[in-house]
């Protein structure tokens, strides 16, 4: 399988993530938007990241390739089978994808992406309102949803993928969560950005 995107995408990094807990051999090409490689735009004809090639399967979108590997290398399970913690799951992906990720970025786009890759000065007024006005409830959301180590169910899952990846690209900002205030958002981010999956994807970031 050859997976297509930036190692400093969050979205690149689910699908990394998810390959590593599996066991799946892979090949990282880490392109940037809209890459003139034919190949690349032949999986992702809209040119967003992250994209795979299987054999001669392509597919685009990381929620759509985390379900494509989930069927065809079901163990071990990132996919709860109990209703309730299915219904989670689901959920937390799409808030990780959604809900999420456009506030947590803002600090990695202002302090690191704008000034060493765009050449543009940081806006350092958005990412006050990131950090003080627009994540705070999040956080105090998934403060009070954490009660233990996974998000859905008692088994790491896509739900944990999904929120915690891109607490890296935060960290990268030099932006902390406040362990007093969340801790155990703290604490479960800490533990996910630890786990042996989530380091490799960390490590493969080129591009």
């Amino acid at each position: 399988m050859i997976v297509y995107g930036t190692g400093y995408s969050p979205y690149v990094r689910k699908v990394l993530i998810a390959l590593t807990e599996k066991d799946v051999s892979y090949e990282h090409r880490p392109v940037m938007f809209h890459a003139p490689d034919p190949e690349f735009q032949a999986a992702s004809p809209l040119g967003k990241i992250p994209a795979i090639e299987d054999g001669a399967f392509r597919l685009a979108d990381s929620s759509a390739v985390l379900w494509y590997i989930e069927r065809k290398h079901p163990t071990p399970a990132l996919v709860p089978s109990e209703p309730q913690a299915l219904g989670r799951a689901v959920w937390f992906d799409k808030f990780g994808d959604t809900e999420l990720f456009s506030k947590l970025i803002v600090p990695f786009v202002e302090r690191v992406l704008k000034p060493n890759m765009m050449g543009q000065p940081t806006d350092e007024a958005a990412v006050a309102k990131a950090l003080d006005k627009d994540l705070p409830p999040l956080f105090d959301y998934l403060d009070r949803e954490i009660s233990g180590p996974y998000l859905a169910g008692d088994a790491f899952s896509i739900a944990d993928i999904s929120v915690a990846t891109g607490f890296f690209n935060f960290q990268l900002a030099k932006a902390q969560i406040d362990a007093e205030r969340w801790p155990r958002l703290a604490r479960y981010v800490a533990a996910m950005l630890a786990r042996p999956s989530f380091v490799a994807a960390q490590d493969s970031r080129k591009g």
